[in-house]
């Protein structure tokens, strides 16, 4: 087409403007993107700017590692090789976990597959797990851990799991094993851990002494169980009695 035809069809002279909107169109994506690069790598493709490559591998690669702590863990069940997941819970536990390359997270999103395996691969209580798991942060997960490693925990005449005692930790030692450097932060998780069912009502951080009264929830020790890729009872896990 020649200068003549284009200024023919262009007779509200709006081409200019046009081509000005696209140029700045593209600065402002690139600036966005390079802003996203900077605040959020390895992720900023995913919201639609750059490196989509190195994103996609950076979740490719976590997915990978909890694909493969899955594995590890099935091929010491029983009949491993002969049981199944839901797809649901699979993909939930691969999309979520990806997103995440923290060892200890991704080790119990591993165990959460691996705990889906069954013989008919229909069941799906995991789905109640991994969308408490989805909720909490790296640290969370270890304070959750270190509190269902080290209360007393009981089988109930019912037939029920729980703990009837609370730990007497101190501030320090919290601190120590959730990797956080701020009390703040400490007692923020602590609260969040309560609200979502994971810890005692009571647990927290008092006003006046250094120790934390704190206690995982029944559903706190599930999870940890099913994290560690345990397919039976807890209450086998735990090798409980009736008190």
């Amino acid at each position: 087409m020649t200068d003549d035809q284009n200024k023919s069809l262009d007779v509200l002279g709006i081409k200019p403007a046009s081509e000005a909107v696209n140029v700045l169109t593209r600065a402002t994506a690139q600036g966005l993107g390079a802003f996203l690069s900077r605040i959020c790598l390895p992720a900023a493709e995913e919201f639609g700017f750059l490196l989509r490559d190195r994103v996609s591998s950076w979740r490719a690669s976590n997915a990978e590692k909890v694909v493969n702590k899955a594995k590890h863990l099935c091929d010491k069940l029983p009949n491993g090789s002969a049981c199944h997941a839901h797809p649901r819970l699979v993909n939930l536990a691969i999309e979520q976990g990806s997103w995440c390359d923290d060892d200890d997270i991704q080790d119990m999103w591993g165990g959460l597959i691996a705990s889906s395996c069954t013989k008919t691969g229909k069941e799906q209580d995991n789905l109640i797990f991994m969308n408490l798991l989805a909720q909490i942060t790296p640290s969370e997960a270890r304070l959750i851990g270190f509190c269902c490693e080290s209360v007393k925990k009981y089988r109930f005449k019912s037939g029920t799991l729980g703990t009837k005692e609370y730990l007497y930790a101190s501030v320090g030692e919290l601190l120590k094993v959730s990797g956080n450097i701020d009390v703040l932060k400490l007692d923020l998780e602590i609260d969040h851990l309560r609200e979502i069912g994971l810890l005692w009502p009571i647990a927290g951080i008092g006003d006046d002494s250094d120790k934390v009264l704190i206690s995982p929830s029944s559903i706190a020790l599930q999870l940890y169980v099913r994290c560690k890729g345990h397919v039976g009872s807890p209450l086998e896990y735990f090798d409980l009695h009736v008190s």
